[in-house]
């Protein structure tokens, strides 16, 4: 008895455990060389090293893109303040509050580096920078992550099958994670490392998670702890909340003559799902006020980057930047020059809809259930953001910023009940092609990618 245990725990999870491996496999396979390294833009790795050593800026020289950089100045007045000097008029702008001109700037002590993205996938690095320092491995960790994802993404569909809001078999979920890992810009992301695809990666992975216990807000203190953590990630997942908070109110019932057990009911629920997310932001925002002195920036004010006139005139989200997002999400699509290499992709990637051609499916959804409902009101709470901010995702081969909501979407494919026929396993077959196309060039076979001019310098850097 006791020696059929394991096989007996085998044999039921057997299709999760094979997920993970032939995922494992898949990406390892394609990220190649790169598993062994540490990737061109080793923010997240740098970042744990420090917190190691006790401190929250980076030492020494750093490589990659997308650092913030503040100096350190000694006014006229005596004052020494901390900021950055405005690209576009004799302004320095001083960290917490307040501007100076720069003529009364009497003395540069130099700048200091900070990671301009949300802590937590630093986190997650803290044993690959105790093993290995600044050196650490930040493309092996990324690619067992995405490997993860697999089976939290099959979990979150067989939840809503239990659930009552999905009736795909097995098999249908599995194809739905195939979707999800290599027949969307997931799979290029996942095997790349790097600090803006790792942190995409360690998104989607929270994401399923939040999704898996906040179906019938099953348990409110895991979804409020990947919400917040999902928060200190890519900011506009903490935008997911409404499909806990919209199950939670159908979970208490409808509202009967009882209004207070009701509103028990929902409180509670409520509570212990935000107490988690309370508690992380309060960490968050400690630490950009030690970083920044301002207790919602990250750094990405302080962005050393060539767009810093466009932040600094539009901010860092605007509706001036809303019609290219919407292109980019939604209209590009793949060149074909008529010689080699004849197919090339814009450095702003392609549309959602030509890397994952099934999402064409969410317009006919066969049902509209609660679940759908809820799925649809968090998408575009978390897409929004996005549409509005100051980059589209450049360099990408496909519409990156989709992997905040991503997760949702596969889920709104398996409560659409629309059937899997023929048609939709061509469609599977077609995505999976193209992002592998995807993942196997990018960063590698730049000659696939349209930028132009002395931008492919910034490509290869990137």
């Amino acid at each position: 008895m006791v020696a059929s245990a394991p096989l007996s725990w085998l044999a039921r999870y057997r299709i999760p455990i094979g997920l993970f491996a032939v995922g494992f496999a898949v990406l390892a396979a394609v990220a190649g060389s790169r598993l062994l390294h540490q990737s061109p833009d080793p923010h997240f790795i740098y970042q744990a090293d420090a917190w190691l050593h006790g401190e929250l800026a980076i030492r020494g020289p750093v490589k990659g893109d997308d650092w913030a950089k503040v100096e350190t100045v000694v006014l006229d007045d005596g004052r020494t303040v901390r900021g950055r000097r405005l690209s576009d008029r004799r302004t320095f702008r001083i960290a917490g509050g307040g501007t100076v001109s720069v003529d009364h700037i009497r003395e540069t002590r130099g700048s200091t580096y900070y990671v301009s993205f949300p802590p937590f996938p630093a986190l997650l690095l803290l044993p690959q920078a105790a093993i290995g320092g600044r050196q650490g491995n930040d493309v092996l960790p990324t690619v067992v992550l995405a490997a993860l994802c697999l089976p939290l993404a099959f979990a979150c569909l067989r939840r809503l099958a239990q659930a009552g809001f999905s009736a795909r078999s097995e098999r249908d979920d599995v194809m739905l994670v195939a979707v999800l890992a290599f027949g969307s810009v997931f799979f290029f992301s996942a095997v790349q490392g790097k600090v803006w695809y790792t942190a995409h990666v360690v998104g989607v992975a929270l994401a399923l998670i939040y999704a898996w216990s906040s179906i019938e807000a099953r348990h409110p203190v895991v979804a409020g702890l990947a919400l917040g953590c999902a928060a200190v990630t890519r900011t506009p997942m903490a935008f997911m909340f409404p499909l806990f908070v919209l199950e939670a109110w159908r979970m208490a019932g409808p509202v009967g003559p009882d209004r207070r057990a009701f509103a028990r009911d929902v409180a509670r629920r409520l509570i212990l799902f935000a107490a988690p997310v309370i508690v992380i932001a309060a960490i968050a925002v400690a630490y950009n006020l030690v970083r920044f002195g301002e207790p919602t920036e990250f750094g990405h004010t302080y962005l050393d980057v060539r767009q810093q006139a466009q932040i600094e005139r539009y901010g860092l989200f605007n509706y001036h930047y809303l019609a290219r997002n919407l292109a980019v999400a939604f209209t590009l699509l793949p060149e074909l020059p008529g010689k080699s290499p004849w197919v090339q992709i814009s450095g702003h990637g392609l549309a959602m809809w030509v890397t994952t051609p099934l999402v064409w499916l969410l317009l006919w959804p066969r049902e509209r259930n609660a679940m759908h409902r809820a799925l649809w009101i968090t998408v575009a709470c978390v897409a929004v953001p996005t549409l509005f901010y100051q980059n589209s995702g450049w360099v990408q081969f496909g519409y990156r910023f989709s992997l905040d909501y991503l997760a949702f979407l596969i889920l709104l494919l398996a409560v659409g009940a629309r059937p899997f026929g023929w048609g939709t396993r061509a469609l599977v077959a077609i995505a999976i092609a193209i992002n592998l196309f995807g993942a196997i060039t990018f960063d590698r076979m730049w000659q696939f990618y349209r930028v132009g001019g002395d931008a492919y310098d910034v490509i290869v850097r990137h």
